[in-house]
C-alpha cells in the first residue's frame, strides 16, 4: 500500500483524477480549502485568521479556506503575494468568489508586509507554494515566509509548508515552520524526512472526496 507521494506522483494522481475521472479542479480545491478550515478550526478555535496565498493551486486552497472560516463567523484577513491579474484559472475563480464576501483582502509587498499586526490571529495559514516548488525561494515570497516564521502564531501549511521540497525534503533557501500541515490523500515524501518532520509539525492527512 503506498504510503506517500513525491511530487511527479501528486501531479500524476492529480491528472489522472481531472482528467479519467471528470472531476474538476474547482471540485479538489473546494474539497481542500474546507478540509483546512475546518483543521484549523478544531485545532484553534479562533477567532481571528490570517491567510497568506500565492498565485498557483496552493493559493486558490487559502481562497476557499477562508471563505469557510468566514462562513464559520471567523474573522478572516487574506495577503496575496501577487498582482491579481497574475491569479488565472481555478484560482482565479475562487478569488472572484471570495471577493464578492470579504472586502478583506489585500495584495502584500516587502514594504506594507511589515505593517500587518500579527498580534489579533489566533492562527496563521500558509497557502503560498506547494509541492510543485524546484526552485530557490527569493523576493517577495521568501519575505513572506521570514515574517510568518517570527510572527509568534501558530501557523497551519496547506499540503506542504512553503519551501519544502516534496520529494527530497530539501529546504528551497528558506522554508515555512508549521506548527500543523494539512496534507492531501497522502503525506508527500519530503514531508517524512528528518527535515520534513521537523519543519510540518503534526501532520493532518486529508481526503478529497476520490478513493486513493
Amino acid at each position: 500500500m503506498r504510503n506517500f507521494f513525491t511530487a511527479r506522483q501528486s501531479r500524476q494522481w492529480d491528472e489522472y483524477v481531472q482528467k479519467v475521472l471528470g472531476i474538476p479542479a474547482l471540485l479538489l480545491m473546494e474539497n481542500a480549502g474546507r478540509a483546512v478550515a475546518e483543521t484549523v478550526i478544531n485545532h484553534f478555535s479562533p477567532k481571528c485568521v490570517a491567510v497568506f496565498c500565492g498565485k498557483g493551486n496552493n493559493g486558490a486552497d487559502g481562497f476557499v479556506a477562508a471563505r469557510h472560516l468566514i462562513t464559520a463567523g471567523i474573522k478572516t484577513d487574506v495577503f496575496i503575494a501577487a498582482a491579481k491579474k497574475q491569479i488565472l484559472k481555478e484560482a482565479g475563480k475562487n478569488l472572484r468568489i471570495l471577493q464578492k464576501i470579504t472586502k478583506n483582502i489585500w495584495r502584500i509587498n516587502e514594504k506594507n508586509l511589515y505593517n500587518i499586526d500579527s498580534k489579533k490571529y489566533q492562527c496563521i495559514i500558509d497557502g503560498l507554494l506547494g509541492t510543485g516548488l524546484n526552485s530557490a525561494v527569493k523576493g517577495l515570497y521568501a519575505e513572506v515566509i521570514r515574517w510568518i516564521n517570527t510572527a509568534n502564531k501558530p501557523v497551519v501549511s496547506i499540503d506542504i509548508p512553503s519551501g519544502l521540497d516534496a520529494t527530497s525534503g530539501k529546504v528551497w533557501g528558506v522554508c515555512v515552520q508549521a506548527d500543523l500541515t494539512v496534507t492531501f490523500v497522502l503525506p508527500k515524501k519530503g514531508m517524512l524526512s528528518k527535515s520534513g518532520k521537523s519543519l510540518c509539525g503534526k501532520i493532518v492527512v486529508a481526503d478529497l472526496g476520490v478513493p486513493l
